[in-house]
C-alpha cells in the first residue's frame, strides 16, 4: 500500500491511500482520518485499506496534486535517527583524525519530532554562515514496540517505508557535540517525501531490515550521489532492537538509517556534502565542495521508480523574521530574550 497527507485545516492534514502508479488517490475516510490516528490500528486500517484499493486499481480516485501533500506524518511522537553506515563514519574519522567510537552498538540519538517539512516546500534556514547541509536517508515507521523487543521480532513492526532528507547545520553541531547533551540547533526540521509505503511494495528490494534502492540525490541538476540502502550495517530491525532496549516504542515512532553511503564512493558518490567534503580531504588535501547557499536546490529520490516514495525537491532560503536581533543579544549578552 501507499499512503500520502494532504493538506486541511488539520495539523495531522488528511490520510489518502494512493494508486500503485501513484496518480490517483482516495480519502481513507472519517475512521482514519490522519496516518498519526491510522498507524495505532494497523490491521484494521489495512482491511480498509484493501478493500478501498480494488476502487483505485480500477481507475477509481482523483488525480492527485503533489504540490498538496504534507509529509506521510506531519508531526509524530518520536523521531529516532542511527548512523547505520559505517563507511560514512570511518571516512569522517579518518578525514578529521578523530579517534574511533569503541562500541559494537549502534549509534543513535533523539531528534526533533514535532515538524517533518512537506517534499517540495522551501527550506527557511536563518543564515548560510550555519554551512547548511543535506542528509539523504531511509526511514522506517513502526507501530507499537514493546520493551525489550529483539531485532528478529522487529521486523513485524515496520509498518511503513519512508524517504528523507535530515537537514545539518555543520558549523553548529561540533559545539553541540562537545557539550555531550546532543542537537538542538544543529538539527533543524527534516523533510520526507510525500509517500509513505509498506515494506511489501519493494519485493525483493526490501531485504533483512534494508532498502536495496540508490538514494539519488542532485544539487541544482547535477548528480551527486546514488549509494544504495543496502550496505548498512544495522538494519532497521537492529535499531528497533536497539532504541526497545529499555523503553516501549509508540506507534508513529520513525527510525532514520542515517547518511546513506557506500565504499565505492568513487564510483556512486555521496548523499551528504560532509562526507563528500572529507573524501576530497582524504584524496586531495583539503575539501573543495561548498556547503549549500540560499538559492541551491536539492532533490532526492529512491531507484527509478518516483512513484514508489515520490521525491523530495526543495529550495534553501533565508529566514529573517527576528534572527538578527538573537544574534546580537547572543554576542553582546545585552538582551535578554
Amino acid at each position: 500500500m501507499r499512503f500520502a497527507t494532504r493538506v486541511n485545516n488539520c495539523a495531522d492534514g488528511e490520510l489518502l491511500l494512493l494508486s500503485r502508479d501513484g496518480v490517483r488517490g482516495m480519502p481513507m475516510g472519517a475512521r482514519w482520518p490522519t496516518l498519526l490516528h491510522a498507524i495505532t490500528q494497523w490491521d484494521a486500517l489495512m482491511d480498509d485499506a484493501a478493500a478501498l484499493s480494488v476502487t483505485l486499481e480500477a481507475g477509481g480516485g482523483d488525480t492527485i496534486d503533489y504540490g498538496g501533500l504534507l509529509a506521510p506524518l506531519p508531526r509524530t511522537w518520536q523521531w529516532l535517527d542511527g548512523s547505520a553506515f559505517a563507511n560514512h563514519g570511518a571516512l569522517m574519522q579518518k578525514a578529521f583524525n578523530h579517534p574511533p567510537i569503541e562500541t559494537d552498538l549502534p549509534l543513535m540519538y533523539q531528534g526533533m519530532s514535532h515538524q517533518f517539512l512537506a517534499s517540495h516546500e522551501n527550506v527557511a534556514l536563518p543564515t548560510e554562515a550555519d554551512l547548511i547541509d543535506f542528509e539523504g536517508e531511509f526511514a522506517i515507521v513502526t507501530d507499537d514496540v514493546p520493551m525489550g523487543c529483539s531485532a528478529v521480532d522487529a521486523m513485524d513492526h515496520i509498518r511503513l517505508i519512508l524517504l528523507i532528507n535530515d537537514w545539518s547545520l555543520r558549523a553548529v553541531a561540533p559545539a553541540e557535540m562537545k557539550t555531550g547533551f546532543g542537537w538542538i540547533q544543529a538539527k533543524p526540521a527534516c523533510s520526507a517525501a510525500p509517500i509513505a509505503i509498506t515494506p511489501d511494495e519493494l519485493g525483493d528490494r526490501w531485504r533483512n531490515g534494508r532498502v536495496c534502492l540508490p538514494l539519488r540525490v542532485a544539487v541544482n541538476g547535477a548528480w551527486f550521489g546514488h549509494p544504495s540502502g543496502e550496505g548498512m550495517d544495522y538494519g532497521f530491525h537492529d535499531l528497533i532492537a536497539h532504541a526497545a532496549r529499555t523503553r516501549q516504542l509508540c506507534a508513529g515512532t520513525i527510525i532514520g538509517s542515517g547518511t546513506v553511503s557506500d565504499p565505492d564512493f568513487e564510483r556512486v558518490g555521496s548523499t551528504c556534502i560532509s562526507e563528500r567534503r572529507a573524501i576530497e580531504m582524504i584524496t586531495q588535501g583539503k575539501p573543495v565542495t561548498p556547503f549549500l547557499q540560499f538559492g541551491d536546490h536539492v532533490r532526492m529520490t529512491a531507484g527509478t521508480d518516483v512513484s514508489l516514495f515520490g521525491e523530495i525537491s526543495q529550495i534553501v532560503t533565508a529566514f529573517r523574521a527576528d534572527f538578527d536581533r538573537y544574534e546580537s543579544a547572543r554576542v553582546s549578552k545585552s538582551v535578554i530574550l
